[in-house]
């Protein structure tokens, strides 16, 4: 064993004697503090971030609901702990809802870890996790899947068991890993405990609920996470600082936003900077947008498209939330101004436009990017919650596409419940235009569809720069790139409402380098 090995593993043992004891052995448990999983995220070349939260159950049982908590974690070249890579101990404390966010840094690019928790005598399930290779390594593979939607009462995360195995080194989700209401449905598959939630302790709740899932704790276990959010984390259709129409109105919106903005912070494995203005009382932002490089191979940018956006246009009686419109007769549809990522994450995207330099560039963004006209009999019908609501904003980012010359755009999305695949134009009122980039705008883990077969055959005619359309099916994508060549597969499984559904390929895809053209396989 090397020296500097030896070293760490002194270091890592010498630390241990330090804790306080509510963090060693003293401290016993009648139930599993770890209940709600463990997690990895935020990975860059020489960081991440582990998670975990401590269960509300456990903490009631020890009398310690009030009381900080001592939680050691440790993270290790193997899997039995014998050569510890870095440890430490942060205190879980109730104004964080108890949970744990070790922002381990210093570690070496491009290699596996493994990672677990420690509070007094219970030890968590072990996690792997890996580092992304060094911003100038030149890299032959990424393989990466993409979800989003999952409502609880709607279905199983069956798809997340499928997942496990498709070697991945990392998830990216891509918005409403929780639902602010109960149901969509008359039945839900199984219950969703709460009803409808606004507060801190509700948001709180809810996570807790979703991460009781073996199947999403095992994923989260298995891969490191780049997270997004889209408007269910707060509430349905909300725009910045507009309250959506979801449920009953709360008095203060900015309140509620806040609190669920606390509450994906505290479950989520995220950077502590990101949210350190909300978290210490001196605002009311959070940054969730981020650019990570992945070698020399790709540039991966997560967006954020509800917390600056402006409010949806011309829904109708001035209500808030979404429709259909037709821009026609919206006067202000079109009003050059308008903005879905607000100035400062525009300014900020072209910079990072302009000086990538990686051979395919990813953005992970909420929902679809492209224009989808629902309307089959000539007329126009756009929603106006998505892209098709802010075009101006959308031509001004195909724009820095074009004039950044940013190779490869590949855009990923969610929150629309269906499968979409095509073509990014630089001009979607020319049909005829360039394509610039491709886009794969992925279905739900669970969350349902209303869309038929037919309406989508019939859009699929009315939207040509689109080659894929299923509303039928849950599931995930996963993309694989290579220098020459992108691979994004689509699993789906056979039913979300059984727990133990088997998974299938519901169809595949494949975009050369250079070239802004997505082929069927």
């Amino acid at each position: 064993m090397q020296r500097r090995e030896l070293l760490k593993i002194a270091g890592a043992s010498a630390a241990l004697w330090g804790l306080p004891s509510v963090g060693i052995a003293q401290q016993s448990w009648s139930a599993n503090p770890f209940s709600l999983g463990v997690a990895s995220g935020s990975p860059t070349s020489d960081s991440i971030v582990l998670w975990t939260r401590l269960g509300a159950p456990a903490l009631e049982a020890a009398a310690l609901t009030t009381k900080p908590v001592a939680v050691t974690w440790q993270l290790a070249h193997d899997e039995q702990f014998s050569r510890i890579a870095a440890t430490g101990v942060v205190q879980a404390t109730a104004a964080l809802g108890h949970s744990v966010h070790a922002e381990v840094m210093g570690l070496e690019p491009g290699r596996a870890y493994f990672y677990r928790f420690i509070a007094g005598a219970a030890t968590s399930t072990t996690g792997r996790t890996r580092t992304f290779p060094a911003p100038q390594a030149e890299v032959n593979r990424l393989r990466l899947a993409y979800a989003s939607c999952q409502q609880w009462g709607n279905g199983y995360y069956s798809a997340y068991r499928h997942m496990l195995a498709e070697n991945l080194d990392f998830v990216l989700f891509l918005g409403d890993y929780i639902y602010e209401y109960p149901s969509s449905r008359p039945i839900d598959v199984r219950p969703t405990t709460g009803g409808w939630i606004t507060t801190l302790e509700g948001y709180r709740s809810r996570y807790a609920l979703h991460k009781s899932d073996p199947d999403l704790q095992a994923i989260h276990a298995a891969y490191p996470w780049l997270v997004t959010w889209d408007d269910h984390e707060v509430q349905n259709d909300y725009a910045g600082t507009h309250e959506g129409l979801s449920g009953t109105p709360v008095e203060n919106f900015m309140a509620r936003r806040r609190a669920a903005y606390q509450a994906f912070y505290e479950n989520m494995p995220v950077t502590r900077a990101s949210f350190d203005k909300l978290l210490s009382g001196q605002g009311d932002e959070a940054r969730v947008f981020s650019r990570v490089p992945y070698g020399r191979l790709a540039t991966l940018y997560t967006l954020d498209d509800r917390q600056y956006r402006d409010v949806q246009a011309c829904t109708p009686n001035a209500r808030a939330g979404s429709a259909r419109v037709d821009p026609s007769k919206c006067e202000s549809f079109n009003q050059p101004q308008r903005t879905l990522l607000g100035d400062a994450q525009e300014r900020w995207l072209t910079q990072q436009f302009a000086t990538s330099r990686s051979r395919w560039n990813l953005l992970g963004q909420q929902t679809l990017f492209g224009r989808r006209n629902y309307s089959t009999t000539g007329a126009q019908l756009l929603r106006n919650d998505g892209w098709d609501g802010y075009p101006a904003a959308r031509r001004r980012l195909t724009d820095s596409m074009l004039q950044t010359r940013l190779s490869n755009p590949v855009i990923l999305g969610g929150d629309i419940h269906e499968n979409w695949v095509g073509h990014v134009l630089s001009d979607y009122n020319n049909p005829d235009c360039e394509a610039i980039g491709v886009e794969f705008c992925g279905t739900s883990i669970t969350s349902l569809s209303n869309a038929t077969p037919t309406q989508l055959a019939k859009q699929l005619e009315t939207n040509p720069h689109f080659i894929f359309a299923n509303a039928a099916s849950r599931g995930y994508g996963v993309v694989e790139l290579t220098p020459k060549q992108l691979t994004t597969t689509l699993v789906a499984v056979h039913d979300a409402r059984d727990p133990t559904s088997q998974a299938f390929v519901l169809a595949k895809f494949a975009v050369e380098a250079g070239r802004a053209e997505v082929n069927a396989l």
